[in-house]
């Protein structure tokens, strides 16, 4: 059985081996996600979009830290922001970031939990 026959549509679909700039590209998304209150921000993202004030309440952290991770995210492209009056909410940007960060999370509660690793 060949590797894209055991993967969801979405990434068999974009299965290829990876060449410099994908590579590049990924370890800079894994480098945003190395960051404790960016991860928890794109895990609120992941959920719902939100605003900088809901998700400073939810991971604890100042609004001003919020906004600037927010902006890094944004510059970055991973997430996306809209105006409603005096409110930006912000977004993710795909679903292939939304599997990301989840499955990464579950991936850590397993070895937190100590429960066994599945598929």
């Amino acid at each position: 059985m060949a590797l894209s026959d055991s993967l969801p549509p979405a990434t068999a679909s974009h299965l290829r081996a990876p060449d410099g700039a994908r590579l590049a590209e990924a370890a800079s998304v894994f480098a945003l996600l190395s960051d404790p209150t960016r991860l928890h921000l794109l895990w609120l993202l992941a959920q719902d979009e939100s605003d900088v004030g809901t998700l400073a309440e939810q991971c604890a952290a100042s609004r001003t830290a919020v906004s600037q991770h927010l902006a890094k995210l944004r510059l970055a492209r991973l997430v996306e922001s809209r105006r409603e009056g005096r409110h930006v909410h912000y977004r993710l940007r795909d679903g292939h970031l939304r599997r990301l960060v989840l499955e990464a999370l579950s991936h850590a509660d397993h070895r937190v939990s100590g429960e066994a690793p599945h598929d």
